[in-house]
């Protein structure tokens, strides 16, 4: 399936649209590399392949995600009082970091109060082009790395390790999945 940029309406949703296709561009490209070192004759096939692993699109685009999100949390949390909880925190995810983000705030906020929170963004930027084809919901996980890293990287800008996953039944509906790991030492 391939991507077009015409639908994208937004300089944000063309960029990351580019974005993602350069990406995955650059892992197929590592890919016929590997592919080619491995026919050259380099016996170890493991090697090979561990010293690509982890260089695919996905972690490129989320790595980058965790950069601007870094930066964006930094930014936007600078006149804001300090948040004491988590819970404040990830307030702060949904309302002001998303708005600034995303152009809007998050359309639901869900936790188990253990440390598990569930962000559902039922018309989500990075998949809104899709809506209505589900031949992209294999596609979608490259098109919600940046956002993940994004989330990622605003909440350690905060003083919070997390993990954030997503999922998807419905284009463009998408649900954040942030799993807290505990806070960081600035």
């Amino acid at each position: 399936i391939e991507m077009s940029t015409a639908g994208c309406c937004l300089p944000f949703e063309l960029l990351h649209a580019e974005m993602v296709m350069y990406a995955e561009e650059r892992g197929r490209e590592r890919e016929e590399d590997r592919k080619k070192l491995v026919e050259c004759g380099l016996d170890d096939e493991k090697l090979v392949t561990r010293a690509f692993a982890h260089h695919n699109s996905m972690t490129y685009l989320e790595g980058v995600g965790w950069r601007v999100g870094y930066v964006m949390g930094e930014k936007v949390s600078r006149d804001v009082p300090r948040l004491a909880t988590e819970l404040e925190l990830m307030k702060f995810i949904c309302k002001e970091l998303w708005n600034n983000c995303f152009g809007k705030q998050v359309d639901n906020l869900r936790t188990n109060h253990q440390g598990v929170y569930v962000m559902h963004d039922n018309h989500f930027i990075t998949v809104a082009p899709f809506e209505g084809d589900s031949g992209y919901l294999d596609k979608s996980p490259s098109f919600l790395s940046f956002p993940c890293g994004l989330v990622r990287g605003a909440l350690a800008a905060l003083s919070i390790n997390a993990i954030v996953t997503t999922t998807v039944e419905t284009l463009p509906q998408v649900k954040f999945h942030i799993q807290i790991q505990g806070k960081t030492s600035k």
